[in-house]
């Protein structure tokens, strides 16, 4: 499994679905969480199952069409849109590399740095 999707309620559980087939047909080995335990433990669960990369969704996930990415290795990698995450784990599965050493990739701004700006502005 290259990928586990973590819902936060049942309605994202029906988009994880959908995000899941859409991986599949991708070529990528994707798995939704079942989300019968707290959000830590499945987090938890998915890095003693040594998962690369988990992606926690919620309702603002899926009101903006994205994946609140988290790898095993860089931890949080924050907010991304669904495409762009399947891009770049596609392209990391055929170097056989980790998707934040994919080229192009790039850490979106802290949730800080976020907020300065709009404050800003």
């Amino acid at each position: 499994v290259q990928m586990r999707l973590l819902p936060v309620t049942d309605e994202a559980q029906v988009w994880c679905q959908d995000v899941a087939k859409r991986a599949r047909r991708m070529g990528l080995r994707v798995e939704v969480d079942r989300g019968n335990e707290r959000l830590a433990k499945q987090i938890r669960n998915a890095e003693q199952a040594r998962i690369p990369i988990m992606a926690v969704v919620g309702e603002a996930e899926m009101a903006a069409n994205t994946l609140a990415v988290r790898s095993r290795k860089a931890g949080d990698l924050g907010s991304l849109p669904v495409d762009n995450v399947l891009t770049l784990l596609e392209a990391a599965s055929e170097k056989a590399i980790e998707m934040q050493e994919v080229d192009g990739f790039e850490m979106p701004p802290p949730k800080e740095a976020k907020k300065e700006q709009s404050q800003e502005a």
